[in-house]
């Protein structure tokens, strides 16, 4: 099987010195994530496309060849490309007509044919005896060669005649990490995940730093949307998740700053020390998901004074999409499903928070802190690699699963948010409880620890995921219900 890749229309109209550079990335970071899958693909760097082939025709191979090249940053579409040796028109117009008659009905197309080396006919010849053959066999049909519905693309090759497949989109953007590298501040909500999205797909090596206000369950959660966007988007390169324990920070907010000052001075410190954690992982600039006017810490006021609490650069790149889009993008791009299951940790939250920070009273209010602290915590930062993560995920995916019989000692932990029970919910013969994922932790050792428990959620992520961490907490009773 063979794959022609395009480069992102971006790429294509750089220099021809850049041009090159990017496309040789962009090969070898397809070359990374490909090796695994099947040890006979195979990329190479054409100028004007990328080709990827393989051994063989096994389809499982071909859907996850085509899942990669839809996810990796760079290209703009790719299609299959199917080799016939070349014989005759009606060979040819049969093999063309295996793979589009059915995308036809109700769509016009436009037939293209280009040649190389010595034939007896001409590419027009062809296009037209080609085209009537579809014609003849889709009624509903039509040519338009400046504006069709689909491109049927032939390349005659000496004796070898390659028919180009339906284009499928890639994500476009730059190949990593053709971009300088930054450091996105993750939370695990809608907006933190589509940003960092926003500059993975851009070429930038993204480094994440998370501020973990909600202990371990939180921590754990956010770091599979990390996991996730890390494997889905951008495993060509090494990237670090770095966990900060905000706690102590908290602690000493609410007990020293004005009621209304709490929410700024939190994010002030946040950024002071992610600007901390940015030169140890060599990062240009923060990101983050604040939208203009979305939480009262998000006016342009406050966020003009919070940025001043640092020299680093601070990138927005939602600040003026409205959170329904964010949310939309999140479930295009694959984070939604967690990113809803996690609450919002806000460490501080003030009855009447201020909208229009002055610089000196927020200074005057940070002068009450421990000046250490702030060091101390990013000192004791949790560093892992996403490495790391992806063989602790392997050890949750090694939890066994439940699928036969359930038990009159068993029970089974509903972990799913008030919505995802609402819409589906759970019909079994035992004991059902619902109990929110983030407050397993801290209500588990209250259970009645004599029965045998389930952890049920939709996509069975976030159930091992708890079901590890308790684990891990020394409570053996608990494994995942995946009906």
């Amino acid at each position: 099987m063979k794959f022609v890749v395009r480069l992102h229309a971006e790429i294509t109209i750089k220099s021809r010195s850049v041009r090159k550079r990017y496309g040789k990335v962009l090969t070898n970071n397809l070359r990374k994530i490909l090796a695994p899958v099947d040890d006979s693909i195979y990329v190479k760097w054409l100028w004007d496309r990328i080709e990827v082939s393989a051994d063989g025709d096994d389809s499982q191979v071909r859907s996850e060849i085509k899942e990669i090249l839809q996810n990796t940053p760079g290209i703009s579409w790719f299609a299959e490309v199917i080799e016939r040796s070349l014989t005759d028109f009606d060979a040819i117009a049969e093999l063309v007509g295996e793979h589009w008659l059915k995308r036809l009905p109700g769509k016009s197309f436009a037939m293209r044919v280009k040649r190389k080396g010595n034939h007896e006919f001409n590419s027009q010849q062809l296009e037209r005896y080609v085209g009537g053959y579809l014609l003849e066999r889709v009624p509903d049909t039509s040519v338009n060669l400046s504006n069709p519905d689909l491109d049927i693309a032939l390349q005659i090759t000496n004796q070898i005649v390659h028919l180009v497949g339906e284009r499928v989109n890639g994500l476009g953007g730059f190949p990593i990490p053709t971009q300088e590298t930054v450091l996105s501040l993750l939370s695990g909500g809608f907006d933190s995940g589509v940003a960092t999205y926003d500059f993975i797909r851009r070429g930038a090596r993204t480094h994440f730093c998370f501020f973990n206000l909600g202990g371990d369950a939180h921590e754990v959660a956010v770091r599979q949307i990390a996991y996730y966007l890390w494997k889905r988007y951008s495993s060509s390169h090494p990237i670090k998740f770095i966990s900060v324990d905000f706690a102590p920070i908290v602690d000493d907010i609410l007990t020293n700053v004005d009621n209304g000052q709490m929410g700024v001075v939190l994010k002030r410190q946040m950024l002071r020390a992610a600007d901390k954690v940015a030169r140890y992982v060599k990062a240009q600039a923060l990101v983050t998901g604040e939208a203009m006017g979305q939480v009262s810490s998000q006016t342009l006021s406050n966020l003009r004074v919070i940025d001043q609490a640092t020299s680093a650069l601070v990138l927005r790149p939602l600040i003026t999409k409205d959170k329904q889009e964010i949310v939309d993008e999140a479930k295009r791009i694959g984070t939604e499903p967690l990113a809803k299951s996690i609450p919002e940790y806000c460490g501080v939250i003030s009855n009447k928070p201020t909208v229009k920070a002055i610089p000196a009273v927020i200074e005057a209010e940070e002068a009450k802190l421990n000046k250490d602290l702030l060091d101390q915590v990013v000192r004791a930062s949790n560093v892992l690699s996403m490495q790391d993560i992806a063989t602790q995920t392997d050890a949750e995916l090694a939890l066994p699963d439940t699928t036969t019989e359930l038990s009159t000692d068993t029970t089974i932990i509903d972990i799913r948010n008030d919505e995802e029970i609402e819409a589906a919910p759970l019909s079994v013969e035992v004991e059902v409880i619902e109990i929110p994922f983030f407050k397993l932790a801290s209500q588990f050792a209250e259970l009645d620890q004599s029965r045998e428990y389930l952890l049920y959620c939709d996509q069975g992520i976030m159930s091992r995921m708890q079901a590890l961490l308790l684990h891990e907490n020394g409570y053996n009773n608990v494994s995942v219900y995946k009906p």
